[in-house]
Formats: C-alpha cells, structure tokens, sequence
C-alpha cells in the first residue's frame, strides 16, 4: 500500500512535461533530473527546439517528442512513444499555454476566436493530455500530475477575461480528478502570479518593476519558483491532491 510518505530523490521516475521548452517547463526539468528523473519535454517543434535543452540536463534517458497540446491525436502518439522508450509514466507536468493581453472592460476586443483559442489551449487542451497518459501514469499507482495555473483562476484579474475563464476551470476540473483519478493519481495546481518570462506578449520591465513595488514579497517570480513548487509536489507535498499551491509572494493579497 503507498503510504505518500516523503521522498528525497526521482531516481528511475519519468516525467513528462508538456511545454517543456518553455521558462516554466525547462525549469522543472532541470529540478526534476536533478533529483534522478528522466525527463521527456514536449511540444509542438520540441525536437527541433529542445535538444540543446536536453544537453544541459544531467545524465539520464531524456528526449524531445513533438505534440501539440491542442492535438489529441499528437497528444496519444506522445504516450505511446513514452511507453515505448521508457515503459513508465509517474509524472505528468502541463506549463504549456497561451494568452493575449486583453483589457478586462474592453469587451470588443475579446473576440470568440480569442476566447476558443484560449480555452483549447489552456483548458481543453490540459485535459487531452491528462486524458492521454492517464493509463501510463495509474500503472504504477503513484502517479502525479501537476497543473501549471494562475492565481487569476481565484481572484478573477488576468491577462484577459477568457484566460481568467480557462483557469478557474482549470482549478476546479483538477479537484474532480484528484477525486476520481484518487489512490492512484494525485492531481495539483501551482499557481503563479506574475512570472518573469515572454509567456504574456508585450509585458517588459516596466510592467514587471510596477507589479513588484505592490507585491507584498516586493518581486515577481521567476519559472524556478514555479519549478520548485512542482518539485515539492513530487516529493515532499505527496499526503496532497485535489488543492492549488499558490507561489506568487502573495500578489493575491
């Protein structure tokens, strides 16, 4: 029987990161193949993309497989091929997404192919890949999926309303999971504020300093604060499932 007792190392674990070529997800590889994973980062030109990526993680079986995350098909071809070269699945990580920065009260501009590409990607899509590897991860029956989220999906301030939308759905799908997926599966949130990387278009300095002075820990994150969250989700938060971790120097405040 597992008893989710605490653990110091990965070694032998694989895990899988959608959007792993991204601040966030390269983050958590690194942090992951350091404690002895194999990490597999995927995404839509991953193999064209992520092999330098590769290079700088520590020794172990790691590789890039193309998918997008808005592609199932693509999505169920990655969780065979992870099968095939590795035989295992225990953690899957999604930091893939995608936003526009919209002005809350400019309805206008919210258009619906706006709103469906938001949606697909960071909601619909989270879900087909949760869908494709839940077998890989449940045959070990310890397996843990963390959601990359954002405090937006609780206080209702984002990017734009539809991203906003998107996460709260996020949050509270995952909750359902952790139920239904439960003993075999624990299923986690961490959410970030604002992070120091290019995921939101036209966001630079200034915006960043402005954000700082009226965060409470006085600074924006970074993709590593993020990754540390989900490394604690995979060995020291692990009596935890269905619940957000919240990482943003309490900006939610």
């Amino acid at each position: 029987m597992n008893t989710f007792q605490s653990v110091d190392d990965l070694n032998n674990k694989v895990a899988v990161i959608i959007g792993g070529s991204g601040a966030v997800g390269f983050a958590t590889a690194k942090r992951l193949a350091s404690l002895g994973a194999n990490c597999v980062l995927v995404g839509r030109n991953a193999i064209e993309k992520s092999v330098e990526q590769i290079n700088q993680l520590p020794a172990g079986k790691h590789f890039c497989l193309n998918a997008s995350i808005i592609d199932s098909e693509s999505l169920v071809a990655a969780a065979k091929e992870v099968e095939l070269r590795l035989g295992r699945c225990d953690i899957l990580v999604n930091s893939a997404g995608f936003t526009k920065p919209v002005p809350a009260a400019n309805l206008d501009a919210l258009t619906d192919d706006l709103i469906d590409d938001i949606l697909k990607t960071n909601f619909r899509g989270v879900f087909a890949s949760i869908r494709a590897f839940q077998v890989l991860l449940k045959a070990n029956r310890d397996g843990l999926i963390v959601n990359v989220s954002s405090i937006a999906g609780f206080t209702g301030v984002g990017s734009n309303l539809a991203y906003v939308a998107a996460k709260a759905s996020l949050d509270i799908v995952s909750d359902s999971l952790a139920k239904v997926l439960a003993p075999d599966i624990r299923v986690l949130c961490v959410s970030p504020g604002v992070v120091d990387s290019a995921f939101v278009p036209g966001r630079g300095d200034d915006f960043n300093d402005k954000t700082a002075a009226t965060t409470p820990l006085k600074r924006i994150g970074t993709p590593d604060d993020v990754a540390s969250a989900i490394e604690a989700c995979a060995t020291r938060l692990r009596f935890s499932t269905g619940t957000r971790i919240v990482v943003d120097g309490g900006r939610h405040l």
